[in-house]
């Protein structure tokens, strides 16, 4: 006899997942003593990076420090406007340099697949290089009612896993050329409380009664999976690498509403979170270290189940329990692929050298030499 399937995360893995939160909280600043701040980057000069969500935060510090490592940067943002300020103001600050940064603004809006899809088709129009794609942006709507995009999906679950899936999926022509080439998703360590129902993404079935921590857990760790099987189907030899990144516990706001343990922890040893600056640290480590693709390589060696992760400390560090259920991770592929509008099989045609048709694209999906 079959088992009951499982609707929710055990509460010892809850508690567990709260625990790690906590301690993260404790000692996150005492594991990353060994870092600088800020982080030392290699030079850059060359690469094409795409950090989205850069015009606050630790997405702000990440296209600063990558335009000023000499990389060409492109801020892709709903606020236009706050990052040409942000552009106007770095370009004042490092006018006795030897030169100007190289950094520009494209609109996206991750709210939308219609504004993915046209970001994405006039990227791939200028038919040049992608080597780094950071998908930064993201949503936490601490304490706020379940509410849903335009698009039909709970706005946790687009923001964070399916806007940045389709934007990954979309930009491979140009990561491809762009070999060796990386996408690095922020993700957090609350995916750890995390579970996701793959025919249930927008928790509207009655079988969990929904949080945002509930719609934000899940999203996150629904992008471990996703990113996950998309590492392992890319070849080795196409030399792009899909990761996720835990900035750590950054100094922001949304610590209210969540259990007192935790309040306590945010709220009575603030020096114990890191800056913006500090948070940025792990994602731009894991964009430019050259050492990393090795790294990718030996975990594909090994058939890893889940893709290269690493923590606020810049170290490799493993993902939750949830995240290694393979079986769950294939769902979550599958049901963000049709969620999405691709084909099931889309990466696998695209390697092929096929036209891949998009749901939300002006243009195909078009083919890849590698």
């Amino acid at each position: 006899m079959g088992g009951k399937a499982q609707i929710s995360l055990g509460w010892i893995e809850w508690i567990k997942g709260w625990l790690l939160v906590l301690y993260d909280i404790l000692f996150q600043r005492i594991l990353a003593c060994h870092l600088k701040n800020p982080l030392q980057l290699p030079p850059l000069n060359g690469l094409t990076c795409i950090v989205t969500g850069a015009t606050s935060g630790i997405g702000l510090e990440m296209a600063k420090h990558l335009a000023e490592g000499g990389a060409h940067v492109v801020m892709a943002c709903r606020k236009t406007r706050a990052a040409n300020d942000l552009i106007q103001k770095w370009q004042k600050e490092c006018s006795g340099m030897a030169g100007l940064l190289d950094i520009e603004v494209m609109e996206l809006d991750l709210l939308s697949l219609e504004s993915v899809g046209k970001f994405a088709s006039a990227w791939n129009a200028r038919q040049g290089p992608l080597h780094v794609l950071i998908n930064n942006a993201g949503i936490f709507s601490i304490g706020a009612p379940q509410t849903f995009s335009k698009d039909g999906f709970e706005e946790h679950m687009q923001v964070n896993h399916l806007a940045p899936a389709l934007l990954t999926l979309l930009l491979l022509p140009s990561l491809i050329r762009g070999s060796p080439s990386r996408v690095v998703n922020v993700n957090s360590n609350m995916h750890h409380l995390g579970f996701v129902d793959s025919n249930d993404l927008n928790v509207t079935s009655g079988k969990r009664k929904y949080s945002s921590v509930i719609g934000y857990s899940g999203s996150k760790l629904a992008q471990i999976m996703f990113s996950s099987v998309l590492q392992k189907k890319l070849p080795s030899e196409a030399g792009l690498n899909v990761m996720c990144v835990s900035p750590g516990v950054v100094m922001t706001n949304v610590a209210r509403d969540l259990p007192r343990i935790i309040q306590t922890g945010y709220h009575l040893i603030p020096y114990f979170l890191f800056s913006a600056q500090e948070g940025a640290r792990s994602t731009l480590f894991a964009a430019t270290d050259p050492d990393i693709p090795e790294y990718c390589s030996v975990l594909r060696a090994d058939d890893w189940p889940v893709c290269p992760y690493f923590s606020g400390d810049c170290r490799p560090t493993n993902a939750s329990a949830e995240a290694h259920n393979v079986d769950s991770a294939m769902k979550v592929w599958d049901k963000t692929l049709e969620l999405i509008g691709l084909p099931s099989n889309a990466v696998e045609r695209l390697m092929e050298g096929e036209v891949v048709p998009c749901k939300y694209c002006h243009q195909n999906m078009t083919e890849v030499d590698y």
